[in-house]
């Protein structure tokens, strides 16, 4: 039995980690500040799991969850394109400052193993599709380059001080437990909850941008097969599905899940968005083992039920 931490545990990706940790028979830390991560998502593991109400923004809490674990799934951060442009600095102090701590605090415990949640946001508007991991990243917002300042220091602190560390380039994860109520809620928790209530979904923009949506399961895949794979230390990894869908094109696969004529409603493109996206999955399999077996029609099925158990 191993013992992991996973950072951000309270969390939409983080839960998910802690949820299938334990199903797995791990021993589970979690540290979240709940700034943004729910009580509720880690309800069902009550007595199961320990959790550290800190914040990774304090050295002294990061040390204090960091200790005596093997693994740190490290997934806090504050995620939000948006959000960043209307403060970078605190995206700063929180994605990258935070980062820092984490890598710092495992290697003073050594730790096995860090995997960081990376973003796709790196690659930023680079016509070329798919979208491989040799590319040279043009992040285009404020996330994008603290994602790609965290990825570096992962390489860094594997280099210089022989941590090993793992970054994923998450490509629009989505599915159960994703909070569809924030102002910078993602695109599908948005849409399936509108859609259920019979609201017009929003668009920013023409709804023709298209995006690698990744179902939660297969990016709990890429982290735990990271923990472990004998020659993944040191590298980054796209994590995805390898298949492109468009905003209108999600639409109409809710319209024919749910029954219902879906119209979405449109308001301009927002700054630091990117068009296109689309991940090549050649490294991750080779080297992980990652095979991302839910498709993305499946996920999305598998997420409209549980919003309709939710709300029911």
């Amino acid at each position: 039995m191993a013992h992991y931490l996973v950072t951000g545990g309270a969390g939409f990706i983080g839960s998910n980690l802690a949820h299938s940790l334990v199903a797995r028979g791990e021993r589970v830390r979690v540290l979240d500040n709940f700034s943004t991560g729910r009580d509720g998502n880690l309800a069902p593991l009550a007595g199961r799991i320990e959790i550290v109400r800190g914040d990774i923004r304090s050295e002294d809490d990061v040390r204090r969850a960091v200790e005596g674990v093997d693994y740190v799934l490290h997934q806090a951060a504050l995620p939000s394109v948006q959000r960043s442009v209307e403060d970078p600095i605190e995206s700063d102090r929180v994605n990258v400052l935070g980062t820092l701590h984490v890598l710092q605090a495992a290697r003073e415990a050594k730790v096995k193993r860090v995997v960081f949640a990376a973003s796709s946001a790196a690659y930023g508007e680079t016509p070329t599709l798919p979208k491989v991991e040799s590319m040279a990243p043009d992040p285009l917002s404020p996330y994008a380059v603290t994602k790609l300042a965290g990825e570096s220091y992962c390489k860094v602190f594997h280099i210089n001080y022989g941590l090993e560390t793992v970054a994923l380039r998450y490509f629009n994860v989505f599915g159960p437990r994703q909070d569809p109520k924030s102002q910078y809620a993602a695109v599908i928790p948005n849409f399936v909850t509108a859609a259920l209530r019979g609201e017009a979904p929003t668009i920013y923009g023409d709804g023709e941008q298209s995006r690698d949506f990744c179902y939660i399961d297969n990016c709990v895949e890429a982290n735990l097969k990271a923990c472990t794979a004998p020659d993944a230390a040191g590298k980054m990894f796209n994590v995805a599905c390898g298949e492109r869908t468009t905003l209108l094109d999600v639409i109409a696969a809710l319209g024919e899940i749910t029954g219902r004529a879906i119209t979405p409603r449109h308001l301009p493109a927002r700054s630091g968005d990117i068009k296109h996206s689309l991940a090549d999955m050649d490294r991750a399999r080779a080297i992980l083992g990652y095979t991302g077996a839910v498709t993305f029609a499946e996920g999305l099925r598998r997420t409209v039920a549980w919003y309709r158990e939710i709300q029911a």
